[in-house]
């Protein structure tokens, strides 16, 4: 097939025989089938890591599941693993549930896309995805008797590649904007979700679809991976409504101010489109319907109840969105504070401000030069680190109100840190600061104040409402709590302090950098003072425990690479660095691919390392680094030997178990590939 994507020189087709199953057993769950057909790409060349591929796949699952109305199913992802944008296909026997509402799914496609694929590859696979929603195709997919039959149904719906006389457009032209009668009812939309390949697209041809049913004219600028068109400011200014299927923000959402809304996640589109549009246009003809606030661009406060992001899952994203902004200041701050120690001792902290301001290369003071170039360090961690709390609060706030809440937010952080309320006081400080940010924002103001509302005017009013919230109310409340869990923590002894290593180790290793792993890790990180010899315990807890997963996997794949695949006994060797470095997320195509053998192996070493570190008194003083920044950690033997026996136990967990059963992903491929072990 000629390459279809640009019309020039032959390149490999999206799809070819070797990535089709029909009528296939690929396992009894979406894991299986997903990593069965990853498998067909990477033995394809399409892909260079199997594993890698599919733990992509599965990620995007866990944001919304892929499963579609009609037993259909159309995982999809972009990954660096991906060589070429590719179409895997499964016509299942039996069924296998993705999570759709009316049942299991018969009919897969997983679609693949490299990480920087261009717009030409990104409309190739939401062209696919288009046709997904028309019945006909549908039904010749089901009654197709060989590959050949699929690939033909397949080109069929993909864009024709340019004549060799035509010069193909570099983008797709702006829709015409036809004049609109004066009766006719218009409703524009967007759609977009985290990937922009595949649901982006079908939400938009279903609103469309369900729009002509309803005698509606609907326009819709899908905000994907292959480039988005805005709608002209004309159509926008004429339309009754606008509709919001989106499960991430929408680009300047700015422009449908004042606009009657319905919002809610992206799937919601394509399983219930003609009921938007009947909201939308019930929203048009109500003068009490909600409307699109220019003062902020956080969607959520918006959406119904029938949407598909609600508060619990939306409050976890807001946190999460204060702590990765967090983590470099924390990072950087901890690691310069750690060299600062090397070169100038644990004395340094007392004069270090002093040093700093008073001397300089040419006046060195006593202890020469390391002890000057160790205050330095000392200081600009220092500096850096109390970013921590203002950080989190500020960003926390960002996730709620956008930009105008970053002000409030840092001050509430700030706040915090002032009243000694320390990272509790941060979090309720952000929180309340980005809802006063988005609540001010909802203010009707008169038209020449709506340019002063994002930069003065709701900066002002949420920070004076959250300041004297934190200093007239919950600041000293929230500092007694931070103090008497400072004081509970010194207070600790014997199996106490052993049982606090056990659940901090199990939180470190349960989602390997997901939301339980960085609440422990923002735990240690928040309380970690010099001063306080049980903070540094903690730290050194956490760290250690998180080492385990990607060394524990890097074993078990070096002394048994036969119940590995290929793909896998390639991320083991890398697993012994990353390890290393602590990046417990070097565990995470293991743990994709067999979560229930590899993930509770994980909890089972991490929570013998907390142990150990936690009962021999073990203390660390920088936050990141692993082995590598050994200089700050106090019992550096007793650190190393926890470590190896979380190791050796988390290798010996997940090695066993697989032995009993090997996992489903090895049944469908790389069985040729497994080395004889004696």
């Amino acid at each position: 097939m000629p390459d279809i994507a640009s019309g020039a020189a032959p390149g490999p087709a999206i799809i070819d025989d070797g990535l089709i199953a029909l009528d296939a057993d690929l396992g009894a769950d979406k894991e299986s089938v997903i990593a069965a057909l990853a498998s067909r790409l990477a033995a394809a060349g399409r892909a260079t890591d199997a594993a890698a591929l599919t733990a992509a796949a599965l990620d995007r699952e866990a944001k919304s599941a892929t499963g579609l109305p009609g037993g259909i199913a159309i995982p999809h992802c972009r990954a660096d693993a991906v060589a070429t944008a590719s179409l895997g296909f499964a016509r299942l026997s039996p069924k296998v549930d993705f999570g759709a509402p009316d049942g299991p799914a018969d009919l897969v496609f997983l679609i693949a896309a490299p990480e920087g694929a261009g717009a030409e590859h990104m409309k190739l696979l939401s062209s696919l995805a288009r046709a997904l929603v028309r019945p006909d195709f549908v039904g010749s997919l089901r009654e197709a008797a060989t590959p050949a039959d699929v690939i033909a149904l397949v080109e069929g719906v993909l864009p024709k590649p340019a004549s060799a006389t035509t010069v193909a457009p570099a983008a797709e032209p702006a829709p015409a904007v036809e004049p609109t009668p004066a009766a006719e009812r218009t409703i524009v939309a967007v759609t977009a979700c985290p990937t922009g390949i595949a649901h982006t697209y079908m939400a938009a041809d279903a609103l469309k679809a369900a729009g002509e049913r309803a005698g509606v004219t609907v326009r819709v600028e899908t905000q994907g991976s292959s480039g988005s068109t805005p709608l002209p400011a004309s159509v926008i200014a004429g339309a009754d409504a606008v509709i919001f299927a989106t499960d991430v923000g929408v680009k300047n959402r700015e422009r449908f101010a004042g606009k009657p809304v319905v919002a809610s996640g992206v799937k919601r589109a394509i399983n219930e489109p003609d009921v938007m549009v009947a909201e939308a246009m019930r929203a048009a003809k109500d003068p009490s319907a909600g409307t699109v606030d220019a003062a902020s661009v956080a969607a959520a406060a918006d959406e119904p109840s029938s949407g598909e992001v609600g508060w619990g899952t939306r409050l976890r994203q807001i946190l999460l969105t204060g702590v990765s902004y967090m983590i470099p200041f924390v990072a950087a701050g901890g690691l310069l504070i750690a060299l600062g120690f090397l070169l100038g001792g644990y004395e340094i902290t007392e004069p270090a401000a002093d040093i700093v301001v008073n001397n300089s290369l040419t006046d060195l003071p006593d202890g020469g030069l390391t002890t000057y170039l160790g205050a330095v360090l000392f200081q600009l961690g220092s500096l850096a680190f109390s970013f921590l709390v203002p950080a989190l609060a500020g960003f926390i706030a960002f996730a709620i109100a956008d930009r105008p809440g970053l002000a409030p937010g840092f001050t509430a952080g700030a706040v915090a840190v002032f009243v000694g309320a320390g990272f509790i006081g941060g979090l309720v400080g952000g929180l309340i600061a980005g809802f006063a940010a988005l609540w001010v924002g909802r203010i009707p103001v008169p038209v020449w104040a709506r340019g002063l509302m994002p930069v003065v005017i709701i900066p002002l009013f949420a920070t004076l409402i959250v300041g004297a919230l934190m200093f007239l109310v919950l600041g000293k409340p929230l500092a007694a709590i931070t103090t008497g869990l400072t004081n509970w923590l010194n207070g600790l002894s014997g199996s106490s302090v052993v049982i606090l290593g056990v659940i901090l180790g199990l939180m470190m290793c349960f989602d390997l950098g997901g939301p339980v792993n960085k609440a422990a890790y923002a735990f240690a990180v928040a309380g970690l003072d010099v001063s306080n010899n049980a903070s540094l315990q903690i730290m050194a807890a956490v760290m250690a425990a998180g080492m385990v997963p990607p060394l524990a996997m890097a074993l078990s794949s070096t002394l048994r690479p036969g119940i590995y695949s290929t793909a896998e006994r390639e991320n083991g060797k890398a697993a012994w660095l990353l390890g290393a470095s602590f990046i417990s997320e070097g565990a995470i195509p293991f743990a994709a691919a067999d979560p229930l053998r590899v993930i509770p192996s994980m909890m089972a070493g991490g929570a013998v390392t907390g142990a150990i570190v936690m009962a021999t008194g073990t203390t660390l003083s920088a936050p990141h680094g692993g082995i590598f920044v050994f200089f700050a950690i106090g019992n550096l033997l007793w650190f190393l030997v926890a470590l190896a026996a979380g190791t050796v136990v988390g290798a010996l967990c997940v090695t066993l178990a697989k032995e009993v059963h090997r996992p489903a992903h090895l049944r469908s491929s790389d069985t040729a590939a497994q080395p004889a072990v004696a």
